[in-house]
């Protein structure tokens, strides 16, 4: 390693999705000596017992309450302490660890980023709704706390890696890239008729459900403008998207003298977690290298916002500021859970996103301690999701 420091005591939240495991595989292929204070789970107990045991952290968390039992019998003997449910979470967040991955999918991880963000931690951010829903509050909340919030969406830690806050206000646009997903070729007739098993098989990336969904809408692309300009204090319109099948150009910074700088990589999560493990440092691991000979040749085109509305219905709710954001994300949670029940439509999915959002009258969050933001929070997204629900059941099943 050199002399290279990287945390001591890190904490792994969402330790058994796609993003939790690289993060536990690059710490193990970088050979850095690591002491893991927390791991916690959503359901996946056998995988969380597995690494568990192998990381032997002070605490494993599984949030289902029923899989305690097996938590603990699968732990018997290790010295390891069991816990279960979503206050447990959030109290395993707030551990004493130097380095905080925040892997949980969903509302669900709002909590415990919060509650690792007032520990003074450093949070590697990969749960995009804790900005989408509560991002002024929660960077506040880092900042007093002595902490920073790092970016792992790959296309916020490319920017964060060329964004030069010493002449941010030279900044004239944010450029975020998207792959444009499994249905960037076909029509709005074809997507009507799109199956689960269609919308989840990303061209690129391996991702949980819910996210290969949110990228078959481009509502994925949506949240990140979001997360873009708050992370960056960047206005909404100087925030934008460009398609870029390849995936290699992850994202640019465009300045006012006409240079554009990007961060180019191979499609790999670990690159940007290695990149937040050991900021402001580097990390060196057996990466996979950008051969851009054998790539051949980059291509990008415009987003096409009649045939992905998401774009459109993010911009406007970043536009509309207050709690917009957070009412648009706990309206596209239920409409995806429900194309994953087959009771809609892919279609559907923006329209009933589209839908909450005129129905709900968003305010503002207040609040400056972590429970309150977390209160505000949590009264905006159960409103959203009734309303949500409400729209759902007004649909006719999908054919």
């Amino acid at each position: 390693m050199g002399s290279l420091s990287l945390p001591r005591r890190l904490s792994v939240l969402g330790c058994t999705g796609s993003v939790g495991v690289s993060t536990l595989d690059l710490i193990e292929k970088s050979g850095a000596e690591v002491e893991i204070i927390a791991l916690t789970a959503g359901r996946n107990v056998e995988r969380l017992a597995q690494q568990a045991g192998q990381w032997k952290p002070k605490l494993a968390v599984i949030e289902d309450e029923t899989k305690l039992s097996e938590l603990r019998d699968r732990l018997a003997g290790t010295g390891i302490a069991t816990a279960a449910g979503a206050n447990a979470v959030v109290e395993a967040a707030a551990m004493d660890a130097q380095w905080v991955m925040s892997a949980i999918v969903g509302f669900a991880g709002l909590g415990p980023t919060l509650a690792a963000a007032r520990s003074g931690a450093i949070v590697a951010l990969a749960n995009k709704e804790s900005l989408v829903c509560s991002g002024p509050q929660l960077l506040r909340i880092a900042k007093l706390a002595g902490g920073v919030v790092i970016p792992v969406d790959s296309e916020h830690s490319a920017i964060f890696q060329v964004f030069d806050p010493m002449v941010a206000q030279h900044v004239s646009r944010l450029v975020l890239t998207a792959s444009g997903g499994p249905f960037r070729g076909w029509t709005r007739d074809q997507m009507r008729l799109a199956s689960v098993e269609q919308a989840v098989a990303h061209p690129m990336w391996d991702m949980g459900v819910k996210i290969s969904i949110d990228s078959a809408t481009m509502m994925n692309k949506g949240l990140e403008m979001v997360e873009a300009a708050y992370l960056f204090a960047m206005p909404p319109e100087r925030v934008d998207v460009i398609v870029h099948p390849q995936s290699i150009v992850h994202s640019m910074v465009e300045y006012v003298d006409g240079s554009t700088l990007a961060q180019l990589g191979a499609p790999d999560m670990r690159t940007p977690i290695a990149c937040a493990l050991a900021w402001p440092d580097r990390l060196p691991w057996p990466a996979p290298r950008l051969d851009l000979a054998q790539v051949g040749q980059l291509t990008f085109e415009a987003p096409d916002y009649e045939r992905f509305p998401a774009l459109q219905i993010a911009k406007d709710a970043l536009a509309a500021g207050g709690a917009a954001p957070a009412v648009m994300n706990a309206a596209n949670e239920v409409a995806v859970a429900a194309f994953l029940d087959r009771r809609i439509g892919f279609l559907d999915i923006a329209a009933i996103v589209a839908e909450t959002l005129e129905r709900v009258e968003a305010k503002g969050l207040a609040g400056e301690t972590n429970s309150d933001v977390l209160e505000g929070a949590k009264a905006t997204d159960a409103m959203a999701r009734r309303v949500a629900c409400d729209v759902v059941a007004g649909l006719s099943p999908a054919s």
